[in-house]
């Protein structure tokens, strides 16, 4: 039997983790799991309560939230054995999103059961800061930064608030260091990917796999306002790669230089990182519960 902890943010996204308790009695298999539930009490809470159920022998840490909880779940448990779940609970819910978990909370437990395991990178950053789905710099770390005191949640306020930054935000000169290659760029975005999803289901990279070995880089100038209808259909179509204002990139490690505010989108999060970011893959060295597509999601009998 495993022993499980599942990790509550109770006001991530837009509220469906409040019956958690009730959806995991009805939904997670018993014969399987030996499970507690905490919740978090202040930001970044997460951290210190995966550390702790990975220190007490914890088989199995699964973040209850959004991606900023997923990311803080992720923090704690780094050097430890235990393996990460999900249960997506939030606004973007980006990693959920490319495991093919279900959105709605109660059949993504189901997905637990199934105990299907991978192995997937992970992004280091500045040698501290983990992150398993996506990272930017520029325009993205500064919209990150303005939703975390944003009062509400959702597809509607993140492109509302992203619309409102986007006639006074200006580019930043940015050096980068890709493999042998050194590039000056002013740009809008430097995004940095692990998988080929980011907030929303939406597809930035859309050939980015979890277990290449590689970051997928995109550097993105400043669209202008004529040209958004067309980088937007790309973007819904799977093809941004084709847009004239984006550059594309794999490499195994990045260094940006110039990044002037310091702060860094990572897995959603604003974060003071630094004017200088080094970003470093680590090959399959995350255990993540993941979708065994091709099993049924059954509960078992009461």
């Amino acid at each position: 039997m495993k022993k499980a902890v599942f990790i509550v943010n109770p006001i991530s996204g837009v509220g469906k983790q409040h019956r958690i308790e009730k959806m995991l009695e009805q939904n997670l298999n018993r014969d399987l799991f030996d499970y507690t539930v905490r919740y978090t009490e202040h930001i970044h809470h997460g951290i210190d309560l995966a550390r702790e159920a990975a220190m007490s022998g914890a088989d199995v840490v699964v973040a209850v939230g959004g991606d900023g909880s997923v990311n803080d779940v992720l923090q704690g448990l780094q050097g430890s054995e235990a393996t990460l779940g999900i249960v997506p609970c939030g606004s973007g819910n980006a990693m959920a999103h490319t495991l093919k978990l279900p959105m709605q909370p109660w059949l993504a437990i189901r997905v637990l059961n199934q105990l299907y395991e991978q192995l997937i990178d992970s992004i280091l950053i500045n040698d501290k800061y983990l992150c398993i789905n996506a990272a930017g710099v520029g325009f993205d770390a500064y919209v990150a930064r303005l939703m975390q005191a944003a009062k509400t949640r959702g597809l509607t306020a993140y492109t509302s608030l992203m619309l409102r930054a986007y006639s006074s935000y200006k580019n930043m000169n940015f050096t980068l260091h890709i493999g042998d290659r050194t590039l000056v760029r002013n740009a809008w975005i430097v995004g940095i990917l692990n998988s080929n999803r980011i907030g929303f289901n939406l597809a930035v990279a859309a050939n980015a796999k979890l277990d290449d070995g590689l970051l997928d880089i995109s550097i993105i100038d400043t669209i202008p306002p004529d040209h958004l209808p067309i980088s937007l259909n790309l973007l819904l179509t799977n093809h941004l790669e084709l847009s004239q204002h984006v550059e594309m990139f794999r490499a195994p490690e990045l260094v940006v230089e110039g990044n002037e505010d310091k702060w860094v989108d990572i897995d959603g999060e604003g974060i003071n990182v630094g004017s200088t970011v080094r970003f470093v893959n680590q090959p399959r060295s995350v255990r993540i519960l993941a979708r065994d597509t091709k099993q049924p999601l059954i509960i078992r009998n009461t």
